[in-house]
Formats: C-alpha cells, structure tokens, sequence
C-alpha cells in the first residue's frame, strides 16, 4: 500500500535493460510458516546499451533479504543499497553470477501475487509483476532467460512438486521432505514462471504431434475433484490438434500441465508447460457445470494452450504491447470456439458482449487505445479493450487480407521472432512482408481510443441503374485525445432484391462482378462506393459478420429489419436486424414510460419473432439468440442519459407482452425439448446446447404468465434434470417469480444438494444477487453472511457482489444510493488484501456520467469517499482517480 501519488509509467520512455540474464537457477525451501528462496542468475551486461557498467536495480517487493554474492564473493551491506522495491547493486564485470537468498511468507499472501497459498496448495501468480514478490530479479518482459527450478517440501503435504518445462530429477530427503528439479530449455520471461506443490490427483493423457513426438499431457485436481477433469482434457487434445492444422504451430515440450486453484485473481494463466487455472476453468462436469461454463472451459483451456506460441515463444516487449499477446490469442480462441460450435451463435454471443461492455469502456474515464500509451498499475489494463478489443483488431487484418494472407503472415511472424520478446508494429510488419501490403493506416487502431461511428446513406438512379453507399466516419474524444484520425473500416456487406435474393456485386470501373458479399476498405472521413448494374432499389446488408468494432447508423425501417431478419443470408445479420427492431420498440416504450402513458408495444417485434419460433429450419441456438431481448446493460450504453426505471419497466413489459403473444409456440417448443432431454443423455456438444438454450429461453418467458402448468414444468425440470443447465435456469426463472413458497424451497433445496462443491454454490450466489425483484441489497448482505461465502476468494466476489453491481442494474442503481454506498464499503475492504479484485469491482461506479443528476452526485460521492479513505493501492488509486478528473 501506498500514501504518495503513485507514478505513471510511458511507453514513449521504453529503454532496453542495462543487463540481461542467460540462466536463472531457483531452489525453494517450502515451509509452512515461511518459504526460502535461493536464486542464482547468470548475467550479462546488454550489449545494445553501450559501454561502461552501471548500477543493477533488481525489483523486489515484500521480501526479506538474507544474503548476497556477486561471483562467490559475499556482500555486505555497505556493498549495495536496498529500498522497498529495489535492490541495487554495482557489477565490476560485464558477465557476472549474482546469488540472493530471501525469505517470504507465501501463507499470509492475500493478494494472490507472486507466491501464495491456495487451501493447502502452495502456487504462483507471475504476470504482470508478481516475480518480484518471489526474487530480486528484472522483472520485466524483454529479459528472458532459461530456468531450472528445484523445489523442496514436505513429502506428506506436498507429494507433487511442479514447474515449467520437463522432469530432470527427483528424490527423498533424510527428514521427510522430498525434492523435484525442473528445466524449461525455452527463454521466457519472469512472469511465465510456475510453481505448485500439493496434494493432487492427476487425469493423465497423451498427444502425438504431428512430428510423431508423444507429449505427457496431465490435469492436477485436488482428490475431490479428480471426476471433474475430462472435459478439460478433451478439450485440450482438441485446441492442440486444431493450432497445428488451423496455424501450423506444434507443441515443444515433452510434458502439459494444467493445474486447478480455488483461489486466483483471473480465469487462468499460460505458464510455459504449467498453466495454473482457476478451478472454474477447469472442473466441468453435467451435474455441476452448466453448458456456459462447458463452453467456457473449453475455450479457456484452448486460449491458455494457444499461448505457447502466441505469447510464450513469442512474448510482449513491455506491458504496453500485451494486446500483442492477448489480443491475438483471443482471436485464436475465438476461431477454434467457432469451428468446434456454432460459428453464428460464436460471432453473435461476442459482438453482444463487446458491444455492451467494451464500449462502455470506451465511452468511460478508463478508456484506452489497445496499445496504451501510458498507465499508473498494470493490472488495471487487463481490460476488454486490449483482450476484446484487440482480438477485434486482428480479425479484421484477417478480414483485409483473407485467411491465406493472414496465414502467411502469422507464419512469418512465428518464424522471424520465435524467442523474441516484440511490439505489435512487430506483429504488423510481419503482415505487411507477408502480404506486400501498407497497414501503416490500419495500426490507428492501436493508438486511438474509443469506438468509430460509422454512418452510412445510400442514393439509387434508376435511370443508371447504379446505387451509392456514402460512408462517414467519426470517432468521440477520449481521455487525453481530442482529435482523432480515419480508421481503416472493412466493411462487408451484400445487396438484396425485393425477393430477399442477393445481387452480384460490380463497383464502378470494375470490368466484372465480384461475388455477392464483398469487403469494402473504408478509409476517409467520408467515402462513396457505387455499384453498376443494379436493376431494382436494394435493400443493403452493411457490417456482415460485424466485420468493424464500430457503432453503425443506416436509417433502416422497422419493415425493413423484418425483412432483413427473414431473406438475409448472413447469420449475425438476421439476428442483428432483429436486435435493432427490438432496440427501437423497447426504446418507444421507455419513451411511453417517461411519458406516463400506457405502454403499448409495437406488434411488428411479436410478428417477427412468431416467425422465427416457427421456423424449423433455423439452428436451434440461433432461435434461442433471436428471442434474446437486448439487455438492460447495453440498453444503458446506448443512452445518452439512462433512465434506470424505465429501461427495467420497458424491458419487462416487452418480455410479457411476448410471453403472452406467443404462449403456444413457446410451450409446443419447450416441452418437444424437454422431453428430448428426459431421454438423452448430457453430451458437452453444439447441437445439445442448442436444444437445451432454446428449451431455457421458453422457460423464462413462458413463467412470466404465471401458469399453474409453467410452475409446475419449472418445478419438474428443477428437480429432476440430469444437469446444471436445466437446473439452474428452473432455478432462476423461480427465484424472479412471485411463487414464494417454491422459490424458498428450490433455493434450500439447492444449498442442502450442492453445499459441498464451491463453484455450485457460486451459482447459487449469482442467481440470488442478479433477482431483479424489490430489496436486491438486502439479499445481497444476508448473503455475505452465509457459511459459503468468503470475501477472500476472488470467485465469491464476482459471484455475489459483482453479479449485484454488474447485473441487477434496477437493484444497484437503487435511487438513494443504497447500492452505491454497499460497492464502495466492499471495494474499500478489497483494497486491504486483494488490490486488482477491489479495482476490477469498481468499474460500475465509474460510469456515473451515464444517469441522471441525482445519481451522478452519489455515485461520485462514494468515488470521493474511497479516494479519501486512506492507503489505497496503485490498482484503486488509478481507477478511482481517473474516473473522478
């Protein structure tokens, strides 16, 4: 913790190191009060900083310095200087070995940073600046080096010993402690390193590469569990297979792991060979894991394996570029999710959450371009900009240059800088050489902040038979950038007749049409294209595939979104034409709500989606998107000012309106559905999840008519599915119903059942605290006292106080600042153990600017009130001071 302003660090005062380090040899002494930690490095004086020899400066933080040697000779403390973060020292020679025994207290880690304590697992935390917490070291990404790791422990508490690379040697000790040397041939940074010990069970498994090299793939659970993991393991055979056959890139190693943790700050992380994993992201099975967190996992379990090359053979120079890794490697994910499910409902579920939280990012005091160019706490901008945002940016490079173009390039830019520690201009060149293109443009969107708005209009001559699409671009200030420059924008799009039939596509001066749906580079403030040829006015189908991370305005009719949701051949279209139908009826009743008149809904929105639950045809998945009303969360992005009531009021009288429009194609679905899955077992497979969304999604409506026959299906499907997705969506349509007596005996029933697996009780949690019904807060506190519940575990939190205040936007927003003030006291507390939880909770309060006056005056108060309530540390500090400039 810290009093003084803490400091803000530029990309544009990057300096190479003044030292390298070739070797990094590490010893670990656990013991159950204190760990020792012995470290040797083999260093060098960097040769591209020039002559001479200065100072070392070593990171350390929160350690107890026992002894120093600098080429066997030992120092004392005349011979160096030692601050709370630095050990400094003067090298008398441009190649060295400097050896640092220190002491720490992995046992009393709250933070979850460097070396901790999970339960009785002892585990690490490296990235972004947690190696620190563990060694004096350059704790820095663009200083690699090899590492052999040798941990020592109890044999009986700790019988597995793990870290990166391969096994080279192991043994007992005379006092009953044992010993496992570890050795990683691959340089990588300090924030790749890894180390568990513990008492695990393991799933084991293998994978022949397509070299023909057998890899040991294992997954470390603790006993209870061990029936947990297949899911996992099967999805890490698959993401392995698919990175060779979708980007040519074979694993390295001789041995996988993955280890699950109760107690972690993010979902999971890509040490070299040993990737640590929240539990959530791992344990997965029907009966306690719904199809959502199936699907999690196995992206996840992908997204942390792709990183071997993208991220780990290939690293991020300095923090600044961690998009480079990230950004990339979410695009990775996103394609193998895509390929292994359905690639519409993939597209449609991400653009959803982007839109709806990514671009309140954008719009909000903590917006960033996806390369930041300055930050005060690195762990704040582990943001959906530079993992969202970022993988947006990469898609449309993919988009621009057509997978074979994109392919090429990745290549070149695994092979150029495979070892290497780079930027994302390093990342672009390599597409740029691959391609014999210029992106120079294009890498805007890696300096500029905020979202592009992208308005188009169209002109029609009949007499010519050409028709013109004019685009204008425009991008909002964003904190510290006024002006802003044109974006490359690829758009693609398709044109159709009056019959819904696409028409080929010729732009002036073109000889020939080129294929029905085409990309067009938007590239100026303002641009025309005009297509030849077309015989009838069309109808345009613009940003297919949501090709553009942009906000689009083409003044469309509400007939013509009917019509686009029908004829449209390109699947995140339909749904996208649907989605704005719906945003314009719900945005006439919010307007009826403000008015104080009867709210009356537009039929046009329960004509279309009658026409979509009829249609037989459609992916099941696709239907179940399509019934989806926009939520409040991004109802409130679009707003300009956002009525926190009449959002609610509007959103839920639309929901009973179709309940009741469409109660007979909502129940003929629902029930066909169930009675497949009475007798079906549970498979983790697309066309399984499309069944049971559709068949959740009925439910919800249809209990909102209140039925006997609805209650009585929620009740039945509750208590007697063979999975956790049917259960808990029973679950949650009763604890949002007016049924008090079931609901009551549906939640302790839950509790009794599942009291014993913490993630279940997650769930529990989380449907409680999302309840939009009257006296959210108060539930939210008898929660907090709850024998399950712990503030010290990151996923409790998000379970419950995040869910509140990120979800139950009618309860949190409560108008005398209940909801407000509970944050604050909870972010307050947070900041004492957990500093990057206690920021990541934060950002509710940090979009005041979005409500009404009343509210922004409470919520800044309670922004005011943690800024001055003592030590805060940099996380908080830097959120809560840029959300109040």
């Amino acid at each position: 913790m810290r009093t003084e302003q803490p400091k803000m660090i530029y990309l544009k005062d990057y300096q190479a190191p003044e030292y390298l380090i070739d070797e990094t040899h590490l010893t670990f002494e656990l013991f159950e009060d204190h760990t020792l930690v012995h470290a040797q490095l083999v260093m060098r004086r960097n040769p591209e900083r020039g002559a001479g020899l200065p100072p070392l400066a070593l990171d350390g933080q929160q350690l107890e310095l026992l002894s120093v040697k600098l080429n066997d000779l030992e120092l004392t403390a005349q011979d160096y200087q030692l601050t709370d973060s630095h050990l400094t020292l003067n090298p008398q020679t441009e190649q060295f070995v400097l050896d640092t025994s220190v002491k720490i207290h992995p046992e009393s880690n709250t933070a979850l940073e460097g070396l901790y304590k999970s339960g009785g697992m002892f585990c690490t935390q490296c990235e972004a600046e947690g190696f620190r917490k563990i060694t004096y070291y350059l704790d820095r990404p663009d200083v690699m080096s090899t590492f052999t790791t040798t941990v020592i422990g109890d044999k009986n508490r700790y019988p597995i010993l793990l870290s990166n690379g391969n096994p080279v040697g192991s043994g007992p000790q005379d006092d009953g402690r044992h010993w496992a040397t570890w050795e990683d041939p691959f340089k990588k940074p300090a924030y790749l390193f890894a180390l568990v010990a513990g008492d695990l069970w393991c799933v084991e498994d293998t994978f022949t590469t397509m070299s023909q090299r057998e890899v040991a793939l294992r997954i470390y659970v603790e006993p209870e569990n061990i029936d947990k993991c297949q899911h996992a393991m099967n999805s890490l055979k698959k993401s392995m297979r698919w990175d060779e056959e979708t980007y040519g890139r074979e694993y390295d190693l001789d041995i996988f792991m993955i280890v699950a943790v109760n107690d972690f700050n993010m979902g999971a992380m890509e040490n070299k060979g040993l990737n640590i994993f929240n539990s959530s992201a791992v344990l997965a099975r029907a009966e306690t894991a719904t199809d959502a967190a199936h699907q999690r996992v196995e992206a996840i379990v992908a997204h942390e394996y792709f990183h071997n090359w993208s991220g780990n053979r290939v690293t991020c120079r300095d923090w600044f570029q961690l998009s480079l890794k990230e950004g990339f490697t979410v695009f990775r994910d996103a394609g193998f999710s895509a390929d292994m499910n359905s690639a519409t409902v993939k597209r449609i579920q991400d653009v959803a959450y982007l839109r709806t939280h990514q671009f309140a990012e954008d719009a909000g005091p903590m917006a960033h371009a996806v390369r930041p160019d300055s930050f005060i706490e690195i762990s704040n901008f582990y943001t959906l900009t530079v993992y969202e945002k970022g993988s947006e940016v990469v898609g449309m490079l993919h988009t621009l240059l057509g997978a074979e173009g994109f392919r090429k390039g990745s290549d070149l830019y695994f092979d150029r800088h495979d070892g290497q520690a780079v930027t994302c201009d390093d990342f672009i060149k390599a597409m740029e050489d691959a391609n014999g293109v210029d992106l120079t443009q294009f890498k805007r969107w890696y300096s500029q902040a905020g979202t592009p708005r992208l308005s188009v209009s169209e002109q029609y001559d009949g007499a010519s038979q050409t028709y013109s699409l004019t685009f204008s671009q425009s991008c909002p200030a964003t904190p510290g950038q006024t002006e802003k420059l044109p974006f490359v924008i690829p758009v693609a799009l398709g044109l159709l007749d009056a019959k819904g039939k696409e028409l080929p596509l010729q732009l002036a001066g073109e000889s020939s049409p080129a294929g029905t749906s085409r990309v067009l580079s938007v590239t100026e403030s303002q641009q025309t294209f005009t297509f030849t040829g077309i015989a009838e006015q069309p109808l345009p189908s613009l940003l297919r595939g949501f090709s553009a991370p942009v906000k689009l305005h083409f003044a469309y009719s509400r007939d013509q979104l009917m019509f686009l949701m029908q004829h449209d051949s390109d699947g995140f279209n339909r749904w996208e034409a649907g989605q704005q139908l719906a945003v314009q009826v719900l945005q006439d009743l919010i307007g009826q709500h403000q008015r104080g008149e009867a709210l009356v809904m537009d039929q046009r929105l329960v004509q279309a989606l009658r026409s979509v639950l009829g249609n037989e045809q459609l992916d099941q998945a696709m239907v179940a998107e399509m019934l989806s009303l926009p939520g409040e969360a991004y109802l409130t992005e679009i707003s300009d000012v956002a009525d926190v009531e009449a959002i609610h009021a509007a959103r839920e009288f639309a929901r009973k309106q179709l309940a009741d429009s469409l109660y007979d194609a909502l129940w003929a679905r629902y029930q066909a559905n169930r009675e497949v899955s009475k007798t079906t077992p549970y498979v983790p497979q697309a066309s399984h999840f499309a069944r049971r969304a559709l068949q959740n999604i009925a439910l919800s409506y249809l209990m909102l008519t209140g039925k006997p026959e609805v209650l009585a299906a929620a009740l039945e499907q509750f208590e007697h599915s063979d999975n956790m997705t049917e259960r808990l969506t029973a679950l949650a349509v009763l604890v949002n119903s007016p049924f008090e007596a079931e609901k009551a005996q549906a939640l302790a029933s839950f509790a009794e059942h599942f009291k014993d697996n913490p993630l279940v009780m997650d769930q529990w949690f989380s449907v409680q605290a999302g309840s939009t019904l009257p006296g959210g807060l108060q539930r939210v506190r008898e929660l907090m006292e709850h024998p399950a519940f712990n503030i010290k575990n990151p996923n409790k939190v998000r379970a419950l106080i995040g869910a509140f205040a990120g979800q139950n936007l009618i309860n949190f927003h409560a108008a005398d600042g209940s909801g407000y003030r509970f944050l604050a006291d909870r972010v307050i507390q947070l900041n004492g153990f957990n500093p990057q939880i206690a920021s990541r909770q934060l950002a509710p309060l940090t979009r005041w600017r979005k409500y009404d006056s009343a509210r922004q005056a409470l919520m800044k108060a309670e922004l005011e009130r943690i800024r001055n309530s003592g030590e805060l540390s940099s996380d908080v500090f830097e959120v809560v001071s840029k959300s109040l400039a």
